[in-house]
Formats: structure tokens, sequence, C-alpha cells
């Protein structure tokens, strides 16, 4: 990884992880994965997507992350209202 760069979020489930990149792109910032899954262990031993960007673009990319983790999910054991 190039330097300057810093991770600011991670998971174990890849679809998340492309998921915040998506919305980290759509809104202007530059995102790069690193998975860290081994995929001989994957089911028994999960590693982390890793998500990076540049320091430059950091203070933004967490807001954004955080305000996407706090959307309601829709999951009905979840903190959604009607």
């Amino acid at each position: 990884m190039e330097k300057d760069w810093i991770k600011i979020f991670s998971s174990d489930r890849p679809f998340e992880a492309e998921i915040v990149k998506g919305m980290l792109l759509d809104n202007g910032i530059e995102a790069v994965l690193l998975n860290r899954q081994s995929s001989s262990y994957n089911i028994t031993l999960p590693g982390q997507i890793e998500l990076y960007v540049h320091k430059t673009q950091q203070d933004t990319a967490e807001s954004l992350v955080k305000n996407h983790n706090n959307l309601p999910t829709g999951d009905p054991s979840g903190t959604d209202t009607e």
C-alpha cells in the first residue's frame, strides 16, 4: 500500500465492504479494498476486508461511513420504527 493511505473500515463480509466502497466512490472519494481473507480458511477462520482512503479525504470518508452505519437497516429485530 502506498504511503498516506489510511484504513477507515474493515469487515469480514466482502459485500459490506463493497457497498461502503461504492458509497464513497459515489461521493467523490477514491477508495481501495485490501482483501486479507484467505480462501482456504474462509469458512472456519474468516479474515478482514480493509478499506483505505487517502489521508486528505479521511475526515470526509469517516463521516460518510459513520452516517452509513447509523442508517436503519430494515432488520425487524433492530431499531427501525414505523
